[in-house]
């Protein structure tokens, strides 16, 4: 039963993305404006400042960014879900919110990752070349990490919020300082102190240096460390957030 739970409430989130054509073709403006535009544009400067190749550098952040918008928002689609009646109706299934908590998550979580696969696609359209073939099973590793860490931290942040008007708070404040300071755009060396600590404490360094490490052998801090780091905040914030989904009222 259990089981059967997890893999409708998977395979809904599933069809959701895949009928949504739109938000798809949406979710892929970003990536490739970030490519394009920064990639090229700043490309001369940071190969003249002894950074090499900047579609290398920057290609693992803009996947790691694809992963976590689509995260985010599928995390909380729970409030549109609340609004329209739709949690209700879940909420009142003979099942735990603990099941369901779980399937919504793997179910964000691999739309996410499928968004990372096709923006990973389309760096290697752009110029991107990985240096380690062998590595991308564990580059997909921390691909799933991100993808269930922010679908499950916006699934317990939906589940605090009544209505969409704190959205834009969530993204102001939350998701793109989390982009930003992430170490996506630059590298994390040689960075002023207090910056420095503000990007260990961010998760999503984490995640991109892993993947950038995986995919281009540049880790500033180790792979090792990052996977375990990833995985443990992500345990956390799958603990946080099924506690906080378990008290939500439809």
């Amino acid at each position: 039963m259990r089981l059967e739970v997890l893999y409708i409430l998977w395979l809904r989130q599933l069809k959701r993305y895949i009928r949504s054509r739109a938000r798809i073709i949406g979710s892929l403006g970003q990536p490739i404006l970030f490519l394009v535009a920064l990639g090229f544009g700043f490309g001369p400067i940071f190969e003249q400042a002894g950074g090499g190749n900047y579609i290398q550098f920057l290609a693992p952040g803009v996947i790691a960014m694809s992963i976590l918008f689509t995260a985010m928002f599928s995390g909380i689609e729970v409030i549109w879900d609340r609004q329209f009646g739709f949690l209700k109706e879940t909420l009142v299934a003979p099942v735990s919110r603990l099941d369901i908590m779980i399937g919504r998550t793997l179910g964000g979580a691999t739309v996410s990752v499928i968004q990372g696969i096709i923006v990973l696609g389309i760096t290697l359209i752009v110029g991107f070349r990985p240096t380690h073939l062998l590595l991308l099973p564990v580059s997909l590793g921390f691909m799933i990490l991100i993808g269930v860490f922010f679908t499950a931290l916006g699934t317990a942040i939906a589940s605090k919020l009544q209505d969409m008007q704190g959205f834009q708070l969530i993204m102001n404040f939350l998701i793109m300082p989390t982009f930003f300071l992430s170490g996506a755009l630059f590298p994390l060396e040689g960075l002023p102190g207090a910056l420095s600590i503000i990007t260990k404490l961010n998760p999503l360094a984490y995640g991109v240096d892993g993947l950038r490490g995986t995919l281009i052998n540049q880790s500033h801090l180790g792979i090792s460390t990052d996977f375990i780091v990833m995985g443990v905040l992500t345990a956390i914030v799958l603990w946080i957030g099924t506690y906080l989904f378990s008290k939500i009222e439809a």
